[in-house]
């Protein structure tokens, strides 16, 4: 009589081998995956069956975030709104002002002869990226000479003046920062009038603020009458820049006995470090031409310069004057 044994009892291949005929398996699926991507259709299939069931999964803790979500942003909307309609108010009452003093602007300049201010224009840009050299603050933007762009030109963002175009091509532009070295911007003090030149770089220690060592006031005597907290704006002399454009606000004065000069630390006004979209003022200032000097002024300078030779001793009046004596 042939005897077998229950199901429970029955034995089948050994642990060991079925752990060595599972990595067998493994290791040639994945070298058949990598090598001849046999199994990439088949991963497609399961992932189109599976996403519905995926979904499904997380449709729970979706519906949970979204409703949660939802409150916040109603709760944020309505705050900013407020906000809003404040800002709204406050800007409202500011234009009123702007544009009663605009008309007078132009009635007063009207009275005194004086030239009307120059309409300004901009094209909106975009950082690229940083310029190559380290030693350098100079970035990339993606305008250039086919959107008006020229050398020269001022950038600046919201806040202020950022820098100036230095290199113009076809569809993109270097602008060196107002934290370079090598920069240098005519500025004014708001609050007197002082006027000033602002230079990029640090030559201050290197325990101090990046922020506070990015511009400084140079060739300004000890007695100057400059305060922290000063707001300096572009003078315009230099016909590069607008007059009244914000570039820095003062923050560490240091007078020494022992040296003519103040030390005079600036903070740009606009975000050098933190902008990402920028305006390209592309209005030019027309300068005047210095006057041609006349042929006038050329006789009188050659006159005044053959005088002391016609009134010398040397020379046949002066020796016929002796023989006569």
């Amino acid at each position: 009589m042939e005897y077998h044994p229950p199901p429970f009892f029955r034995q089948g291949p050994s642990a060991l081998a079925r752990l060595a005929a599972f990595a067998t398996l493994s290791i040639l699926l994945l070298v058949l995956d990598a090598r001849f991507r046999l199994l990439e259709r088949g991963r497609f299939a399961l992932a189109t069956v599976l996403y519905p069931l995926q979904r499904a999964a997380h449709a729970p803790g979706d519906a949970a975030s979204h409703a949660t979500r939802y409150a916040v942003d109603q709760r944020i909307l309505i705050d900013e709104n407020a906000r809003l309609r404040i800002a709204q108010l406050d800007a409202a009452k500011t234009n009123l002002r702007t544009a009663h003093l605009e008309a007078e602007n132009v009635n007063l300049r009207g009275l005194l002869a004086m030239r009307e201010r120059l309409p300004v224009q901009a094209v909106a840009a975009e950082l690229l990226y940083d310029a190559r050299d380290p030693f350098t603050r100079k970035v990339i933007i993606d305008k250039g000479v086919s959107h008006g762009v020229k050398g020269g030109m001022v950038v600046m963002d919201a806040a202020g003046v950022i820098g100036q175009v230095t290199r113009a091509y076809p569809f993109i532009s270097e602008v060196s920062l107002l934290t370079d070295k090598n920069q240098a911007i005519p500025v004014q003090v708001v609050r007197n009038g002082l006027r000033a030149v602002a230079y990029g770089g640090s030559t201050g220690s290197a325990s101090e603020p990046r922020e506070a060592r990015a511009m400084e006031l140079r060739f300004l005597a000890a007695n100057a009458d400059v305060r922290e907290g000063d707001v300096l704006v572009t003078s315009g002399i230099d016909g590069t820049y607008l007059p009244g454009l914000p570039v820095a606000t003062v923050v560490k004065i240091e007078r020494e006995a022992g040296y003519a000069f103040a030390k005079i630390v600036c903070s740009p006004a606009a975000g050098v470090d933190r902008f990402g979209q920028v305006l390209v003022l592309t209005t030019e200032i027309a300068l005047p031409a210095p006057p041609p000097q006349g042929d006038g002024e050329e006789k009188s300078v050659k006159g005044k310069r053959k005088k002391p030779r016609a009134e010398g001793t040397s020379g046949p009046d002066a020796s016929s004057k002796a023989k006569a004596r």
